[in-house]
């Protein structure tokens, strides 16, 4: 609204495939594949929109994906470096995450680990452009925040 509220969402359909190494954590992988048809801000006449080839074109591009590359251990800083695939662009993204707790279970030799990352993409690198006539109605600067706590993770 011309810069004046912050607009949230989130996508209800996805699928993660994570492989956690914990004695080298850099060793660890991770692919995600995201609908983009399942993004639901709340609104459901904006979530139309957004569904519109104005934005994420669901019709054309039905997945958002996310490919790990590598992941790299910076003193305390974790990133995830791979591949973001939105809107038929695909970009090499760093994503800094951090580990936000784990609950061991060693009887069942499973462990739950919760992750969070934040990162800020720009949606014209991606090849989405809609405008409206009033400025900053709609920013270029879009915030990701992941939190995922993964369940039932095989001990060694």
């Amino acid at each position: 609204m011309g810069g004046l509220s912050k607009v949230s969402g989130k996508f209800t359909d996805f699928m993660i495939s994570l492989k956690n190494d914990e004695n080298d954590i850099t060793e660890s992988s991770v692919s995600v594949v995201i609908k983009a048809a399942s993004i639901n801000t709340g609104i459901k006449q904006r979530d139309n929109h957004l569904r519109t080839a104005d934005f994420f074109d669901v019709e054309k591009y039905p997945e958002i994906t996310f490919q790990r590359k590598r992941i790299e251990k910076k003193e305390t800083q974790l990133i995830a470096v791979g591949t973001l695939t939105m809107h038929g662009v695909s970009k090499e993204i760093a994503l800094p995450f951090t580990i936000a707790g784990t609950k061991r279970d060693p009887a069942a030799k499973k462990m739950n680990i919760g992750y969070a990352a934040r990162l800020t993409i720009n949606r014209r690198d991606f090849g989405v452009y809609w405008e409206k006539s009033v400025p900053n109605f709609v920013s270029d600067n879009v915030e990701i925040e992941i939190n995922l706590i993964a369940r039932g993770i095989d001990i060694k």
